[in-house]
């Protein structure tokens, strides 16, 4: 082989060995802090969880308590099979959701019907901790997505995203004038419209 080919050789090779690094690089998973490369626009945005009346488990206090999901994109994200989680394991996933464009969608704890704007986990029993918790979107691969973290002992309540600057993401406001019943006005409609699922 002549000290051409050899250095021709040299550069395949080495051009083999990149290519191959970016694509192990491509298929890591996102870190759950949320450190990790983002792959869509879609984020966690405000978590209610510490509902008015959280000890009376109304299907209207249970409906207070909600995580809002945003799309701050241009397009239109198909949340189909994502799923939101708390710190115990209990899962939420969406079924035949798309989320528009700078579009924002509240995923409640207790029972109503499923809208573009709201959908429900019909759960009769409260799902996020309010005094530790942590909130983590996964979309259909199972990468995470986003992650937001709360702990009233040491941080006054506030929610914190993985990663950020520390400022809080926890809210204190109230659903979209939503009175527990769902927007059909029947307290125990589980209709399965855009978004309903869970497990």
């Amino acid at each position: 082989m002549t000290a051409s080919q050899t250095f021709t050789a040299r550069r395949l090779a080495a051009a083999a060995l990149s290519a191959a690094a970016l694509v192990g690089a491509a298929a890591l998973p996102a870190t759950a802090d949320g450190a990790g490369p983002r792959d869509s626009r879609v984020e966690i945005s405000k978590v209610q969880y510490d509902a008015p009346g959280h000890g009376s488990r109304s299907n209207r206090s249970l409906n207070e308590e909600w995580v809002q999901i945003t799309n701050s994109g241009r397009d239109s994200v198909n949340l189909d099979d994502w799923t939101l989680s708390n710190r115990q394991g209990r899962v939420y996933t969406f079924h035949h959701l798309r989320l528009n464009g700078h579009s924002t969608v509240r995923v409640h704890t207790g029972v109503g019907r499923d809208t573009y704007r709201d959908v429900y986990q019909d759960r009769r029993n409260f799902v996020w901790d309010d005094r530790k918790d942590t909130a983590t979107l996964r979309n259909d691969h199972r990468r995470v997505v986003d992650t937001i973290s709360w702990d009233a002992r040491h941080h006054g309540g506030d929610g914190r995203r993985h990663g950020d600057d520390g400022r809080g993401r926890g809210d204190d406001g109230r659903g979209h004038g939503d009175d527990g019943r769902g927007h059909d006005g029947r307290g125990d409609d589980r209709g399965r419209g855009p978004g309903h699922g869970h497990r």
